[in-house]
C-alpha cells in the first residue's frame, strides 16, 4: 500500500489558534449585531412549514466535506483486506465501543455531576422532529411543545440538548483531521486513508441508526428523517461529487496536478468554512457565554475524558494485537478524535443553530486540537514499545 504525505499547511498548523479567534469574534459578533445569525439562519430550506436545512450553514458545510471526500480513493479500500486486524479494530472501536462511552460518560457529568452547575431547571428551546405535528402542551420524549415566535418547538432540560450533541460527536468517526495528525504521529498514511474511506462508508449506513437509537435512549427527538436527509446532504453528497469530480480530474489533469495544486488549494477552503460556520454559532450563543462561561467545561470535561478513554482502548489493544507502530498510532488517533463537521451539521439540521447540542459540537472542535496534539506527542515518544512494520500485519 502507496504511503501518501499529508504536510500540515499554515491553516492547520494553527487551527487552535483560529478556533479560539472565532469564539472570541463570534462572541463580539452576537452582542453588537445580534439579528445577523438569527438572519443568516431564517434563509433555509422549509418541509412542512419546518426549518429543515440552513441554507448559509449547508453551504459552508458541504465546502468542509468535499475537499475530504475528494482525497478518497477507493482502489485503496479494495486493498484493506491486507491490514485486516487494524482495520476490524478501528471498526469495532468506533461504531461498537465508541457511541455507547460516549453517552455513558456524557450522560454521567451532565445529567448527574453537573447538571445543577448547568441548571436542574433550565431548558432550551430545539426544533420539532420533520414530519412531527403535535399540539402545544403535548410531551415528546423529555420535551414538551411550545409555540416560540408562531412556530412549535420543543422545550428539553438544557443539560439533555448538551447530551445529543455529545452524542452526535461520539457517533461521527475523524475522516479529516486524522490525516494530519496520523502524519504528525508518523504512521501508516495508506492505513489512515483506507480507514478514512471505509468509515465515510460506513457512516452512510450507521451514523443515522447508531446516532437516532442513542438519542430515543436519551429521551431525545429522534427525527428519522432529518437523520437521514443530514447524511445525504453532508456526507453522501460530497461523498459522490468527491469520487466524480476526482475521476475527471485524474483523467484530464494527471495525478501529479491533482495532489500537488488541487488538493493543496482546497485545504484553506475547507479550514476557512469550518471557521466561518463557528462564528455564525458563538454568535448566536454568545449571550449563553458571556453570562454562563462554565458552560464550556461542563460540556469539554466530558468529550475530554472519552477522547482520552477511546485512545487509551484501542492504542493498547493495538499492543496487544501486535501492531507495528505505524498502524497502531493512526487507529488510535482515528478512534480518539471525531468528525466535527458533520455532527455540527447534523445538530444545527435537527435541533437549530442556538440549540444547546450545535454549541456542544462546538465545545468539541475547541478542545479536539490541543488534546490530539498532546497524544500525538505521546504517540512518538511510546513508539519504542511496538514491533517494526511489517507486510504480515494483515
Amino acid at each position: 500500500m502507496s504511503e501518501k504525505r499529508h504536510d500540515m499547511g499554515f491553516f492547520e498548523r494553527y487551527l487552535t489558534v483560529w478556533v479560539g479567534l472565532c469564539i472570541v469574534g463570534g462572541i463580539v459578533l452576537g452582542r453588537y449585531a445580534p439579528n445577523l445569525a438569527k438572519t443568516l439562519d431564517g434563509m433555509s430550506l422549509n418541509i412542512d412549514g419546518a426549518p429543515v436545512v440552513s441554507i448559509p450553514i449547508a453551504v459552508c458545510l458541504f465546502f468542509m466535506m468535499y475537499p475530504i471526500m475528494v482525497k478518497i480513493d477507493f482502489a485503496e479500500v479494495v486493498k484493506a483486506g491486507k491490514t485486516l486486524k487494524p482495520v476490524s479494530l478501528t471498526l469495532i472501536v468506533n461504531w461498537a465501543i465508541k457511541p455507547f462511552t460516549m453517552y455513558a460518560i456524557a450522560y454521567l457529568f451532565l445529567g448527574y455531576v453537573f447538571q445543577n452547575l448547568i441548571g436542574a431547571d433550565a431548558v432550551d428551546l430545539v426544533k420539532m422532529p420533520l414530519g412531527l405535528d403535535l399540539p402545544v402542551g403535548s410531551h415528546y420524549g423529555a420535551g414538551t411543545v411550545v409555540l416560540q415566535d408562531d412556530i412549535k418547538m420543543l422545550q428539553v432540560p438544557l443539560w439533555r440538548s448538551y447530551l445529543a450533541g455529545c452524542i452526535l460527536l461520539g457517533v461521527a468517526p475523524c475522516t479529516a483531521m486524522v490525516l494530519v495528525w496520523g502524519h504528525l504521529a508518523q504512521g501508516n498514511a495508506g492505513h489512515t486513508l483506507v480507514m478514512v474511506a471505509i468509515n465515510s462508508l460506513a457512516m452512510l449506513l450507521l451514523y443515522g441508526l447508531i446516532g437516532g437509537f442513542l438519542l430515543g435512549v436519551g429521551q431525545l427527538p429522534v427525527p428519522w428523517q432529518a437523520l437521514l436527509l443530514s447524511i445525504g446532504v453532508y456526507v453522501a453528497l460530497p461523498l459522490v461529487a468527491g469520487f466524480y469530480s476526482r475521476r475527471w480530474l485524474i483523467a484530464h489533469k494527471g495525478q501529479n496536478w491533482f495532489e500537488q495544486c488541487f488538493l493543496h488549494r482546497l485545504t484553506p477552503i475547507t479550514i476557512v468554512a469550518l471557521l466561518l460556520t463557528l462564528v455564525l454559532l458563538f454568535s448566536f450563543k454568545g449571550e449563553v457565554i458571556t453570562a454562563q462561561p462554565l458552560t464550556i467545561v461542563w460540556i469539554a470535561v466530558p468529550l475530554a475524558i472519552q477522547t482520552v478513554l477511546i485512545f487509551a482502548i484501542t492504542y493498547w489493544a493495538a499492543w496487544l494485537w501486535g501492531f507495528s507502530y505505524e498502524n497502531a498510532a493512526p487507529s488510535a488517533m482515528i478512534g480518539a478524535s471525531n468528525h466535527f463537521e458533520v455532527a455540527i451539521a447534523t445538530a444545527v439540521m435537527l435541533f437549530g443553530l442556538s440549540s444547546g447540542a450545535a454549541l456542544a459540537t462546538v465545545v468539541g472542535v475547541l478542545i479536539e486540537v490541543p488534546l490530539m496534539l498532546a497524544l500525538v506527542g505521546f504517540c512518538r515518544r511510546t513508539r519504542d514499545g511496538f514491533g517494526r512494520c511489517e507486510s504480515g500485519e494483515g
